[in-house]
C-alpha cells in the first residue's frame, strides 16, 4: 500500500504571469507520477473558473490559468483543496496501451549494438523490453511522445553522443531508464531497438494522442508482414 501524500510538502510558484506550478516531488518516481495525475484529474472535475488547462510532468502539474477571471492566491487556494491524502494517487480514464512493435534490422538498427553492448543475445534484449509494462510518465519533446518507464536495468543505454537527423515515425527508442515512441519523423538521440505502425497523434481527433500521462503502455513483438498488415490504411 503506497504511504500517504503529505499535502503539506507540496510547493506551489508562480511560473510567468498566467501559471501555477504544483510541484509534488524532485525525483522520477511512479508514486509521485500517480499523484500528479490523481491531482489532475481532481483538478478536472472540479472546473474552476478561469483554468484554461493543465500539463503533468514527472513530479510537477502546470496549471494555466486567466488572471483576468481568477487571481494567482485565491488560484492556490483552490488548488490546494483538490490534494487530499486519500485521493492524491487516484486518477481516472487511465488505459491499457498495446503497441505493436518489429524489433532490430532495417526498423530498429541500434538493437544489435545495445544488445551486444549489454552482453545479452538480440532475443533476450527484446524479451526484456517487451516482457514488462510502462508507466506514461508525460508527454513532451514533440505532441505524442510519450515517455515511459521504467526501463528494466539490463537495457539502460545513454543517449547517442551524436544524435540522427531523421528519426522515422513509429520509431521505440530507448535512452537512461525509458524508452519512447517517435510520433512523427523528427531528429532524435536515443537508441532505436524497433517501429510501431501504430499513428500516435493524430491533431484532428478528439484525443489526439493515443497514449496519455498515467495510461500503462505494453509493447508486443510482431513480425514484418503484420507490421505491413497494419500499417495499411
Amino acid at each position: 500500500m503506497e504511504p500517504l501524500i503529505d499535502i503539506h510538502t507540496l510547493r506551489y510558484s508562480p511560473d510567468g504571469d498566467a501559471a501555477v506550478r504544483v510541484e509534488f516531488g524532485h525525483a522520477i518516481d511512479p508514486r509521485v507520477n500517480r499523484r500528479v495525475h490523481g491531482f489532475c484529474a481532481a483538478l478536472a472535475d472540479a472546473d474552476i473558473d478561469g483554468v484554461l488547462e493543465f500539463v503533468p510532468a514527472y513530479a510537477v502539474a502546470t496549471v494555466y490559468y486567466n488572471p483576468v477571471e481568477i487571481e494567482y492566491d485565491a488560484l492556490v487556494d483552490r488548488l490546494s483543496e483538490l490534494v487530499q491524502p486519500d485521493t492524491a494517487a487516484t486518477a481516472r480514464g487511465v488505459a491499457v496501451v498495446e503497441v505493436p512493435v518489429v524489433y532490430g534490422g532495417e526498423f530498429g538498427p541500434d538493437l544489435a549494438r545495445v544488445a551486444q553492448t549489454r552482453g545479452l543475445t538480440v532475443e533476450m534484449a527484446v524479451a526484456l523490453h517487451s516482457r514488462r509494462d510502462y508507466l506514461c510518465y508525460m508527454i513532451g519533446f514533440m505532441p505524442g511522445f510519450p515517455y515511459l518507464g521504467e526501463l528494466p536495468a539490463e537495457l539502460r543505454m545513454p543517449r547517442l553522443e551524436t544524435p540522427r537527423t531523421r528519426v522515422p515515425a513509429g520509431s521505440v527508442a530507448i535512452a537512461d531508464a525509458q524508452t519512447g515512441i517517435y510520433p512523427g519523423e523528427t531528429p532524435g538521440g536515443w537508441n532505436i531497438i524497433g517501429r510501431t505502425p501504430m499513428q500516435l497523434f493524430d491533431p484532428k481527433a478528439s484525443v489526439p494522442s493515443v497514449i496519455r500521462p498515467g495510461d500503462t503502455v505494453r509493447f508486443v513483438p510482431i513480425d514484418e508482414m503484420e507490421f505491413a498488415r497494419l500499417a495499411t490504411p
